[in-house]
């Protein structure tokens, strides 16, 4: 099964020709204004009581690159340079950091603890200084850290899983190698209690660090996203709605009462799916048949699990708004076990599967699914991911969107590890230098995903000439073949 590349498309007409042939919906203005012809992309908005000078926002990452104790690399330094050089003014959390050592997902993972305060102020002040000199002001920027716990991905020590889990799950077990039996990795109710307030360190750390807000992730598979489809978990943390989403709660209440100045903001999978492996030719969901009604997922018809159904996820939404969050950033689903839902990409990483469908059809569900949630909580600020695979097309929908009122603020991932300044670019009328434009190799997770750092090893020249580039590049012609 293959599709048309992006690149070939050329022009918008084509571009619209080819989502006609899909039968998808995805707004594409023809033209792109700059700044000073007031573009949408180019005002302001309300991050709780602060204001982002734009529409463009810069989505967290883990690069694998940190040192072992959590603290900044020359890697980790020079990616929040490009961060702040960008000319986006929302910086969502730029970096996940763990709030214990055994949550990072690597070992070479941030971490938001005492001993790293110093090392993320530094990364601030030089996401700022940079900034300062690319846009003039930093008056209307606003800079995030992102607090997680790995749960059942996290591997602190080495390429081996040391999950802790939020409940078994009959699927996701047996494929990321959790014996069923085990209890032991299955955190009791007086564990999260404590978890709470590390969470709230954490965010201490960060304000101290001098950053703006904190965002408690709950996405992409991650323990407070696990939490929320945790239907068969007994305790006041699993069962019904209410005691699903107790954790973040909690948090979030905590938070509010220990650091108050502190805004707070929730990246969210607002609805997942089964996950899938790799078929005879491309990627298919595990049998889940066994498991009707699926009860271990969030955002889904438990009758279909291919099917969304929005009705707690908004739910959640109303509920993130009531309890004084500032702002959410929207995702779906993991890279881990369904990717091609949660980041289109014609070439998979490695551990990964050839996708199942055109990838424009992952990214107009993702626009549309963000739009929706936007129509039922039109007063929280939101933020929406998958624009990445649009490539040459992506400031003519990003400016669509946001003129439209679908979303708040247009996240970029992928496209700054490539193409950092996309956003100063558009806003000052500078044509695309195609040649940094991400066309989704997935190199920058082939990398992690075998033990090295994440970069866009195939158009970034700092990383082109490192010694893991070649590794990378055979890779992946031994798995999914070269692009």
């Amino acid at each position: 099964m293959s599709f048309p590349k992006i690149a070939q498309l050329k022009t918008t007409v084509r571009f619209r020709q080819r989502l006609s042939e899909l039968g998808i919906a995805i707004p594409c203005d023809d033209s792109i204004l700059t700044a000073a012809q007031n573009s949408p992309l180019a005002q302001g908005f309300a991050f709780g009581k602060l204001t982002v000078g734009n529409r463009w926002c810069i989505h967290p990452m883990e690069g694998w690159d940190a040192n072992l104790d959590g603290s900044p690399s020359d890697l980790t330094i020079r990616r929040w340079q490009r961060f702040g050089e960008s000319g986006a003014k929302l910086i969502w959390g730029g970096e996940a950091a763990a709030v214990r050592h055994d949550g990072k997902a690597n070992p070479n993972q941030t971490v938001a603890l005492a001993s790293n305060r110093k090392g993320l102020a530094l990364l601030r002040q030089t996401l700022v200084a940079a900034h300062q000199q690319s846009m003039g002001s930093t008056d209307d920027l606003v800079i995030g850290l992102q607090l997680t716990h790995s749960g059942r991905f996290s591997r602190p020590h080495s390429k081996q899983w040391e999950s802790r889990i939020a409940y078994h799950h009959p699927l996701l077990d047996p494929k990321f190698q959790i014996d069923p039996r085990d209890d032991s990795v299955v955190w009791t109710d007086g564990q999260l209690d404590d978890l709470i307030g590390e969470y709230v360190d954490g965010a201490r750390i960060a304000h101290d660090a001098g950053f703006d807000f904190v965002d408690v992730k709950s996405c992409h598979g991650y323990l407070l996203h696990e939490f929320l489809s945790a239907q068969s978990r007994p305790g006041k943390y699993g069962g019904d709605y209410e005691g699903r989403t107790r954790i973040h709660r909690s948090i979030i209440q905590a938070i509010q009462r220990d650091v108050p100045g502190l805004e707070i903001g929730v990246r969210l999978s607002v609805f997942d799916r089964p996950p899938y492996q790799m078929g005879e030719q491309h990627g298919e969901p595990m049998s889940y048949q066994h498991l009707l009604p699926y009860f271990c997922g969030f955002g889904l018809d438990p009758n279909d699990p291919l099917k969304m159904d929005l009705t707690e996820p908004i739910r959640f939404l109303q509920d993130l708004k009531s309890w004084g969050v500032a702002a959410v950033n929207l995702s779906v689903g993991s890279p881990y076990y369904n990717p091609h839902i949660q980041r289109p990409a014609m070439f998979p990483p490695s551990d990964g599967y050839l996708p199942p469908e055109d990838p424009l059809v992952g990214v107009a569900r993702q626009i549309s699914t963000a739009h929706q949630c936007k129509q039922a909580v039109p007063d929280l600020p939101m933020v929406g991911s998958a624009y990445s695979y649009l490539q040459e097309f992506l400031p003519n929908v990003a400016q669509a969107v946001v003129s439209r009122g679908m979303i708040d603020s247009v996240g970029l991932g992928r496209m700054v590890l490539s193409y950092p300044d996309l956003p100063r670019d558009v806003l000052s009328g500078n044509s695309l230098v195609r040649k940094k434009v991400c066309r989704t190799f997935s190199d920058c997770t082939t990398g992690p995903r075998n033990g090295m750092v994440s970069g866009c090893f195939p158009l970034d020249e700092f990383y082109k000439v490192r010694e893991e580039a070649p590794k990378i590049a055979a890779i992946r012609a031994s798995t999914h073949g070269a692009s």
